[in-house]
């Protein structure tokens, strides 16, 4: 058995009023706490981006492809990239990264799916406990 370790965050935030395009994407990156106040250049919230818009001609970047569109080093590209890829959200081809699928929605949905597996692998877990300790 494979064990893939995924670190799922979920924020409660509220949704912006507005329904600006950038706003929009803000808010679904920091309810997914991909964006926090360390990233002063939102260097994590452009790399998304240009995942996310890679994925619609289904065009791999590489590091060094994101670094030079994004004017970032590539050590803060692969900080990012791994970050992302922690989170279940970009996978890997080789040295080249995308979008783990082709849509925003469809990846929020495949994030519900673990999400969901893990809270079933929980209470499962927690029912043993519950009869080992008797109660």
């Amino acid at each position: 058995m494979v064990y893939i370790e995924r670190r799922i965050t979920i924020v409660n935030i509220k949704k912006p009023r507005s329904q600006s395009l950038n706003e929009e994407l803000q808010w679904v990156g920091s309810s997914l706490g991909l964006f926090n106040l360390r990233d002063k250049n939102s260097s994590c919230f452009r790399i998304f981006i240009e995942l996310l818009k890679s994925a619609k001609t289904e065009n791999p970047l590489s590091s060094d492809d994101l670094a030079l569109h994004l004017n970032l080093s590539r050590g803060t590209v692969m900080h990012h990239i791994n970050k992302l890829m922690e989170a279940g959200i970009v996978i890997h081809q080789g040295n080249q990264y995308l979008l783990r699928v082709h849509q925003l929605q469809s990846l929020i949905d495949e994030l519900q799916k673990d999400l969901q597996r893990t809270l079933d692998d929980l209470k499962s877990a927690a029912k043993e406990i519950d009869d080992m300790m008797g109660l």
